[in-house]
């Protein structure tokens, strides 16, 4: 058995927040699947997000997609959560489903279109005065198809613009991350591409300003683990979107198509102090299940993430640093490739046991019953699922 008493203080830090729309009907670019038990209300994606939770200890709060999660009170809404034992995260905003928003949202040629999206955005904030939320993200599917469609320098002005106005409504403890992605759906070019576009215009606005970083959204081959040092060491990781993907944005669960880059990442997170309290780097999970059940599946990514921290933080980092100084490029090697052979699965059963939680979530949520229940339960009404 591994000894986990060393990293324990440190793993016992870990939080992880869940995607409400996890919990929705969602499947390929061409069918969403239908599946019994699926949420008809936000308040019935908590429940799920909470029973998550309960079974594994890592999941304490649940982000929010609006108009997805759209509610008249979200005082309410916090309550529920609240009773739950869960909190409401981050708040998602969506300029990306309007008719309106085909060419451009806040990086439209149109000021009309630029302030209806600045609209939402304030929607979002006035959301998070109310439910006490830290963290507005903003992902873009602004760009073009075809050189020449749009000028796109004056986007990136206009988008500057924009992430000004909304930055100046955010409150003394609130903050924006800016998400980016490469492509989907603009083909040519994208007004948010990547690490470096969304570090620049938030470097512009100022320091309630962070990069959230989608594992799935880089190009094959990315260093995304360089990435991560990167903005730890500029102070500019605000929060992680983690998913899995083999070829494009997949949205799969966390780890599931390459263990080691998760393991990788997590090394890095423990290097940069990121599972800190203290340090203010949301991690979240940002998945579809298409196939799979939704309950089970945020299950096995949570404990994706916690299998690969507590691997990451055996290495031995004195150890590490030795080795790295001396030249000892297979030592040094030896050390990350042992840490992430190092199967952790039984002493986190323990440990999780010994803190009155299941020590396999898994077979519990199994056994439990929840699931046949919710089929029976949840008869009728308007399913949620991807856009709704």
């Amino acid at each position: 058995m591994v000894d986990l008493s060393r990293i324990t203080p440190t793993l016992e830090n870990l939080a992880i927040e869940v995607p409400s729309w996890a919990y929705g009907n969602s499947g390929t670019r061409f069918k969403v699947f239908q599946t019994p038990g699926t949420p008809r209300t936000v308040q019935e994606k908590i429940a799920d997000a909470a029973k998550v939770n309960e079974l594994t200890g890592l999941a304490p709060s649940v982000a929010l997609h609006i108009p997805w999660d759209k509610v008249e009170d979200y005082t309410e809404l916090a309550d529920f959560a609240q009773n739950l034992g869960m909190k409401l995260g981050t708040i998602n905003s969506n300029t990306f489903q309007d008719d309106i928003y085909k060419f451009g949202s806040l990086t439209h040629s149109d000021p009309a279109v630029r302030n209806k999206a600045l609209d939402h955005m304030y929607e979002c904030i006035d959301i998070m005065n109310v439910t006490g939320s830290q963290d507005l993200k903003i992902w873009l599917a602004d760009g073009t198809n075809y050189p020449g469609q749009g000028d796109m320098r004056s986007r990136q002005d206009w988008l500057h613009d924009s992430l000004q106005k909304v930055y100046a409504r955010l409150g003394d403890d609130q903050r924006m991350v800016l998400e980016y992605k490469f492509f989907e759906p603009a083909f040519y070019h994208t007004d948010v591409p990547d690490w470096g576009t969304s570090y620049a215009h938030t470097l512009a606005l100022g320091e309630k300003a962070l990069v959230c970083l989608d594992t799935g959204h880089h190009a094959p081959g990315t260093n995304i683990e360089f990435i991560v040092a990167q903005l730890i060491r500029l102070g500019k990781l605000g929060s992680f979107d983690f998913n899995s993907r083999f070829y494009a944005d997949d949205d799969l669960i966390v780890g599931s198509a390459d263990p080691f880059q998760l393991f990788r990442i997590m090394y890095e997170v423990v290097r940069g102090d990121a599972l800190d309290p203290a340090s203010n780097v949301a991690l979240m999970l940002d998945q579809c299940h298409n196939l799979e059940e939704k309950i089970p599946g945020q299950i096995r990514s949570v404990l994706n993430v916690q299998e690969m921290a507590a691997r990451a933080l055996l290495i031995d980092r004195g150890a590490l640093t030795q080795a790295q100084e001396a030249g000892d490029v297979l030592g040094a090697h030896a050390l990350f490739m042992d840490a992430f052979y190092t199967d952790v699965r039984p002493a986190l059963a323990e440990w999780r046991a010994s803190r009155g939680l299941s020590a396999d979530p898994m077979a519990e949520y199994r056994a439990s019953g929840y699931q046949e229940q919710i089929n029976a339960d949840r008869k009728g009404g308007q399913q949620a699922g991807w856009g709704a």
